[in-house]
């Protein structure tokens, strides 16, 4: 049962609704489920499966296509109680592109696109879990991206065949064909379509570098059979998660596949970074929750020299500076959340960027805290405060580093000058 400690912030009755639903659905899956998911680098599919069979990987779709039309104010409620179940950061990974994945779809696709996808989104029969954007060469520098979608004609053949089946741009003959890489793209062969940053014009062709990027929905299944290679990358982080290297060969989509307007997709994105980093944030916040909880446990039950080791200011110090951080980084989240839409584009960055820098602190010095108390059982798997530091170390690098958040507020806020 989550500690009072946690219940530390005013909810509205929805936002309750939702923590109550998700804290009972996530009793199900204990720490012993967890561990093995990271011990093993499987991923959690049977949770997944869980939440999409009640509907939440739809809970940002609107509700006319069968979706359940929250908010964020909602979703870090969700993501927040996701992590502090005992999952960490890995568990709230697990899912977060399903939901994400779907808002740019909502806000920018076509009409066809969106009545024919997003009700089996929010269903749970198919998925849009994986986001492309990353390259060896392009990571915060995201506009250095260099994959290629160039739009041709298909041949005859392959139009008369459109034309039994497919759609408009379909029959025109449009399709976009994919060239380039991509690195660090997590759940790729957990999910159903790819929604792929590419660039559609040149960057030595566009008067501004944020320009000529598009946004289009791969079907992954259709992708590999066409010149798609995937090649998982290792790492001791969110080892349920697993993260890919992408390798796009002459790969062709549709030209109706693309989400939005051509050219305008490096836009588009930005339109949800807020909300989105708001999320990280809040996900950071469970995490840091379940290695705290850890460490109150420990520093009551272990006894040293007859008495608990809580009860020593070297133990208990740590433990309540890790509480007092991660309460001031959840009335940020929470505020954010609540006022974001009323918010400028620049005052919402502000608010995000703060939230998720607080969070991901905060995360890294409870965790860090619970190993501590721990002693040596502190790098052992059975009390899984290493996994818990793993995970937070790896929230101060994504989706942004700690450097670029601050970045932001140096230049945007304190206005000073921009330093790359």
């Amino acid at each position: 049962m989550p500690r009072d400690w946690r219940d530390s912030v005013d909810l509205t009755e929805r936002q309750a609704l939702v923590r109550r639903s998700i804290r009972d659905l996530c009793s199900e899956f204990d720490d012993e489920y967890w561990r093995e998911r990271d011990r093993t680098a499987t991923y959690p599919q049977e949770f997944v499966d869980r939440l999409a069979a009640d509907g939440w990987l739809g809970m940002l779709i609107p509700e006319e296509y069968g979706g359940v039309g929250m908010s964020t104010s909602e979703a870090v409620v969700m993501m927040e109680e996701i992590a502090a179940s005992g999952g960490g950061f890995a568990a709230p990974q697990s899912i977060h592109g399903g939901i994400y994945n779907s808002v740019p779809i909502v806000k920018y696709a076509d009409e066809e696109l969106k009545a024919e996808l997003l009700p089996k989104v929010a269903a749970g029969e198919e998925t849009i879990q994986a986001f492309g954007l990353t390259e060896p060469n392009a990571g915060s520098d995201s506009t250095a991206m260099t994959t290629r979608a160039e739009r041709e004609a298909r041949s005859a053949s392959d139009r008369s065949a459109s034309e039994r089946s497919g759609t408009a741009a379909e029959r025109d003959g449009d399709e976009y064909v994919i060239n380039g890489e991509k690195v660090w793209i997590s759940r790729v062969e957990d999910s159903d379509y790819l929604v792929l940053m590419a660039r559609t014009t040149p960057r030595e062709e566009v008067d501004k570098r944020t320009r000529g990027i598009s946004m289009i929905l791969v079907d992954l299944e259709d992708a590999y059979a066409d010149g798609l290679e995937i090649e998982r990358i290792p790492k001791t982080a969110s080892r349920a998660v697993h993260s890919y290297q992408l390798y796009f060969d002459d790969v062709h989509v549709p030209a109706s596949n693309l989400i939005g307007e051509e050219g305008e997709g490096f836009y588009q994105v930005l339109d949800g970074l807020n909300e989105e980093r708001l999320v990280i944030a809040a996900e950071c916040l469970g995490l840091g929750e379940t290695a705290l909880e850890s460490g109150i446990d420990y520093a009551t039950e272990r006894e040293v020299f007859g008495g608990p080791i809580g009860a020593n200011q070297a133990i208990q110090h740590p433990l309540a500076e890790a509480y007092a951080d991660l309460l001031a980084a959840k009335k940020v989240i929470y505020d954010a959340a609540d006022r974001l839409d009323d918010l400028d584009r620049t005052e919402a960055g502000a608010e995000a960027n703060v939230a998720k820098y607080l969070a991901a602190e905060a995360a890294f010095e409870a965790a860090d805290a619970a190993v501590q108390t721990h002693g040596g059982f502190g790098v052992a798997r059975e009390y899984d405060v290493e996994r818990y530091l793993r995970e937070a170390r790896l929230t101060r690098l994504v989706p942004v580093t700690q450097q670029l958040a601050l970045n932001y507020l140096g230049e945007r806020v304190l206005g000073l000058p921009r330093s790359y």
